[in-house]
């Protein structure tokens, strides 16, 4: 499942949840542009997979707290803990050989 963060949604309590993709973009980034649709095809792929898209003009303080320095970067949180971070566009494969890591 693919979805935007709105204002009003606590990001922790989502980071909890068993399998979380956050994705932290921009809308004037275009590597974020190519990536959005891998992402689409990650979600597809793993079902039990719940990716965030932030956009951090619009949530800077989410990013700030996240420690975010450039987009798109992705966080991979599992049960709650961060398992990897990495930034820049990866293909549907490499996201999903990160994740199945952990």
């Amino acid at each position: 499942m693919l979805k935007h963060l709105e204002e009003g949604q606590n990001l922790r309590e989502i980071k909890n949840n068993k399998k979380v993709l956050v994705d932290y973009f921009a809308t004037w980034c275009m590597p974020c542009k190519m990536l959005s649709p891998i992402l689409e095809e990650v979600a597809e792929a793993d079902k039990d997979l719940e990716i965030i898209k932030v956009d951090i003009d619009q949530f800077e303080e989410e990013a700030m707290m996240d420690g975010i320095r450039s987009v798109p970067t992705l966080i991979y949180y599992k049960d709650g803990k961060e398992q990897k971070r990495v930034s820049g566009v990866h293909s549907k494969e490499e996201i999903l050989e990160i994740m199945n890591k952990y």
